[in-house]
């Protein structure tokens, strides 16, 4: 366990940076595209890509780490190759390379499963949620401040300075990353072997989890991620204005990770939290295709970034809760893959939709896969609790 407070303010710092970076473009990217040229298709394929090199390369990743004992590397080039994708975008007016910095955006993000390990190495067992409540407030704190300000920057200096600032800041984040404080490994512990590590992937827990985290990341990936910065300049809302719909999101959003581990879950228990938040994100986006007034968006907006905000910092959790340490790369290295299904292929359904029907139904669509996750949460948590009655009359 780390106890050096220096040690965890510099890895905090860190672990902002990628985000900050990336989603200081995001609310843009998709306006951005358009005006070169995308269309809607296209756009959900650009979308795509960055949870398509999630789900390849986040395994892989995590096995590695674990199979060396090493996470500062893995970082250090994660945040290499974030510079790399931010400064892409920033000298390209090519469609292609568009394409190729957003992936390699999506190969940087894939080192963040060493961050989380890495990160409740920290701390003992029992503050395992806590750890994940804290990463994930920096996370959102990041992504909330990147997406607040980039449409102000983009009205002062254009369309790429967003891309500028991402590039210069993952750069002075992978300089700091080689002063990351690594815990060391016991010397006793037995070497880890591949078919221990492959194991993990058989987990019911983690498999479940898994799944929820795959309709909740295409969920947030295909509409404030993706294709709600669209709808809003459709109905009249200014580049500046989509800043302030972000705000109204992410806001919401950091509060609900604050108070998730400490009020929420303890009050109604993690299976019905989960579906609570589930089912009113599916609704408030089932609704959002039938709202044209700016207020009333950004009303909605606000009680989605709740709402998501409770779910992400859970399955998280819930994700390694169970896991042994020298495993939990690995098993954060299968969620955060499989999570990454739903990063690519929720925009790119979404897109061709898109296309097809009009903006709406991506919104439809995204609405369905909420309602989804809220049946399967009912039939496993009435499963649970079937068993743990049996179990009891059994051992009474």
């Amino acid at each position: 366990m780390i106890n050096s407070v220096r040690d965890k303010v510099i890895f905090l710092i860190v672990s902002f940076a990628p985000w900050f970076s990336h989603f200081i473009y995001l609310p843009i990217l998709t306006p951005h595209i358009e005006l070169m040229g995308g269309k809607y298709t296209f756009i959900g394929i650009v979308l795509s890509s960055y949870g398509l090199m999630q789900f390849i390369f986040r395994l892989p990743i995590g096995i590695c780490s674990d199979l060396f004992k090493l996470r500062r590397p893995f970082i250090v080039t994660g945040m290499l190759i974030s510079t790399a994708s931010c400064l892409l975008f920033a000298l390209t007016d090519s469609l292609g390379w568009v394409l190729i910095a957003r992936s390699l955006a999506g190969i940087a993000a894939a080192t963040w499963v060493v961050f989380t390990v890495l990160y409740s190495s920290y701390f003992v067992d029992r503050e395992v949620h806590r750890a994940m409540s804290s990463i994930s407030f920096v996370v959102v704190l990041a992504q909330l401040l990147g997406m607040s300000v980039s449409g102000i920057i983009v009205n002062e200096w254009g369309w790429h300075a967003p891309f500028w600032i991402g590039g210069i800041t993952s750069l002075l984040a992978a300089i700091l990353s080689f002063f990351i404080y690594e815990v060391k490994e016991e010397n006793a512990r037995a070497p880890v072997k591949v078919i221990d590590l492959t194991s993990v992937i058989k987990e019911p827990m983690l498999i479940k989890v898994s799944m929820l985290s795959i309709l909740a990341h295409s969920m947030i990936f295909t509409t404030t991620f993706g294709f709600i910065p669209a709808y809003a300049l459709k109905i009249g809302l200014t580049a500046s204005e989509i800043s302030l719909l972000v705000f109204t999101f992410m806001i919401p959003h950091a509060i609900a990770t604050l108070f998730m581990g400490k009020l929420i879950v303890p009050l109604l228990g993690k299976w019905k939290t989960l579906n609570i938040a589930f089912f009113a994100s599916a609704l408030i986006t089932l609704l959002t295709p039938f709202i044209e007034s700016k207020g009333l968006l950004m009303v909605i907006q606000a009680l989605n970034g709740f709402s998501l905000g409770i779910v992400f910092p859970m399955l998280l959790g819930l994700a390694i809760e169970t896991i042994p340490h020298e495993k939990r790369a690995t098993a954060m290295g299968v969620y955060q893959a499989l999570y990454a299904i739903g990063m690519f292929s929720g925009p790119f359904i979404a897109g061709v939709l898109n296309t097809k029907f009009g903006l709406a139904a991506g919104f439809y669509f995204t609405g369905i896969v909420g309602f989804i996750a809220s049946i399967l949460i009912i039939t496993w948590s009435r499963k649970e609790t079937d068993a743990l009655k049996k179990h009891y009359e059994m051992s009474t």
